[in-house]
């Protein structure tokens, strides 16, 4: 198997399964799951464990919806204070890690066995707002991107200074949101990231009308050289996913890694909430053909839980054992 067909199992939905630990719903909370930082880090860590035990390469820290000013504004704390608790994301990540690492060592002792690496959630700015502006990008017509690159700094900078692997730039809406993101990144040349992006149900364009191959391929190619590790796109349909890939990778082109972590297929409103629209096809239905067109980073996100990735990651490897067997 050469390097370009090494295929990475990220997590999945982080609140949903959550929601097996504890029976609350967070949807309508200014900082979504991240109030649990303060509140309840054991059901973090047992969350994160879930996801490792399903067989999850990278886990994300549980700071989508966290900022300086979230926490300040939303728990009462002081600067300092949020930006440690931002930090303690990484820890408790990084201790879910050590948990499982432990039980590995108690079933093999291959000292080869791989050790889980952390990503660094990034939500977008419209994650911040509360307002589902993630899903349109709307803000960008208010906004500067030296303001995002800002607001985004002051997370990054405790995601780093916590010891994050790589950051994971999500959902992100506008192309002025990546732009800023792109330059922010130069500043911690030696910090690994992905962007993947929130689109529209067109299968080209991101939701501020933009379009995706164009902001994606621009995103990669005007980072540091090989800082950016994938581009693609998260909390979508699966069944929408590969038109927006197709064309991007191809036998006369330089090869981009894609990510995806598609939801479920259900729809979101903010009358009714998660809802199903029928038959949605699983993700497992896509799994081939999204590796087929460059996918190497894949998970799921909202409204997945940790039996979804073991189910993904079955397919990722019978998919990986015909490849090595082809070029063998």
């Amino acid at each position: 198997m050469t390097s370009k067909e090494k295929v990475t199992i990220l997590d999945g939905g982080f609140s949903s399964q959550l929601s097996k630990h504890m029976d609350t719903n967070f949807d309508k909370d200014p900082l979504w799951t991240a109030r649990l930082l303060k509140t309840s880090p054991e059901v973090i860590i047992a969350t994160h464990l879930d996801y490792l035990r399903a067989g999850s390469e990278i886990i994300e820290t549980n700071t989508y919806q966290a900022s300086i000013k979230g926490f300040t504004d939303h728990l009462q704390l002081t600067e300092e204070e949020s930006f440690d608790l931002i930090k303690k994301a990484v820890h408790l990540a990084k201790e879910a890690i050590n948990l499982f690492y432990n039980e590995r060592k108690l079933i093999t002792d291959d000292s080869n066995e791989y050790k889980p690496l952390v990503a660094g959630s990034c939500g977008p700015y419209g994650a911040f707002l509360h307002d589902r502006s993630e899903y349109t990008g709307s803000y960008h017509k208010n906004v500067s991107k030296d303001l995002l690159k800002n607001w985004h700094k002051s997370r990054v900078d405790a995601l780093v200074d916590g010891g994050v692997d790589i950051l994971a730039f999500e959902t992100i809406p506008c192309e002025l949101e990546a732009q800023a993101i792109v330059e922010l990144l130069k500043d911690y040349p030696n910090t690994k990231a992905w962007i993947s992006f929130s689109c529209s149900s067109d299968g080209k364009s991101i939701v501020d009308g933009s379009n995706f191959k164009t902001v994606a391929c621009y995103c990669y190619e005007s980072s540091i050289p090989g800082q950016i590790i994938a581009v693609g796109i998260n909390c979508i349909a699966p069944s929408i996913v590969s038109s927006f890939f197709k064309d991007i990778n191809g036998t006369d082109k330089s090869f981009v890694p894609l990510i995806v972590y598609p939801n479920s297929g259900e729809t979101w409103t903010l009358e009714t909430q998660w809802q199903k629209t029928g038959n949605e096809p699983s993700i497992n239905d896509f799994v081939d053909e999204w590796l087929d067109l460059g996918v190497r980073f894949i998970g799921s996100c909202c409204r997945t839980y940790a039996e979804d990735i073991t189910s993904i990651k079955k397919k990722v490897q019978a998919w990986q054992q015909v490849h090595t067997e082809t070029s063998s």
